[in-house]
């Protein structure tokens, strides 16, 4: 497995904490009886969000903006092993590179025998929902990123 974003599979690997674990339900799979590969996008998702919400809970005490929201700008997945109905998955996140308005997230799915599934990359930039602009992260926000990557 070499996905591009990746240059030593075992201390990419090493890097991660911050993980969810999430079901593969029943809807969640194709005819074929295994992970559509749309869900995973899904699934991404939710360990961004709740990974983001960890990090806020962080910075509570820093001023925060509330016009300042995170948006997706790409997203990318490398599919390793088959995936199928009622296993239990574990999705990690970490911030793998801090722009000024951008962080480069990398995702890790684990399946129960502690196996790679997939892995995944995405660019989420800061902006300010009304004017749609992009918007630099505060020094807090930058020292949170970095310690929890």
């Amino acid at each position: 497995m070499k996905a591009n974003y990746i240059e030593d599979l075992q201390n990419w690997e090493s890097e991660f904490s911050f993980y969810t674990e999430i079901p593969v339900r029943f809807s969640d799979t194709d005819m074929f009886g295994h992970l559509n590969n749309t869900k995973v996008f899904v699934y991404f998702e939710d360990a961004r969000i709740q990974y983001l919400q960890t990090l806020t809970k962080v910075m509570e005490k820093a001023e925060q903006n509330p016009d300042m929201i995170p948006v997706v700008a790409d997203l990318q997945c490398d599919f390793v092993k088959q995936i199928f109905f009622d296993e239990k998955l574990k999705v990690y996140v970490k911030a793998n590179s801090l722009g000024t308005t951008s962080v480069d997230l990398h995702y890790m799915g684990k399946n129960e025998k502690n196996e790679i599934v997939f892995t995944g990359r995405g660019t989420v930039v800061q902006i300010n929902k009304r004017t749609g602009r992009p918007v630099a992260w505060s020094e807090e926000e930058k020292k949170v990123f970095l310690q929890y990557a």
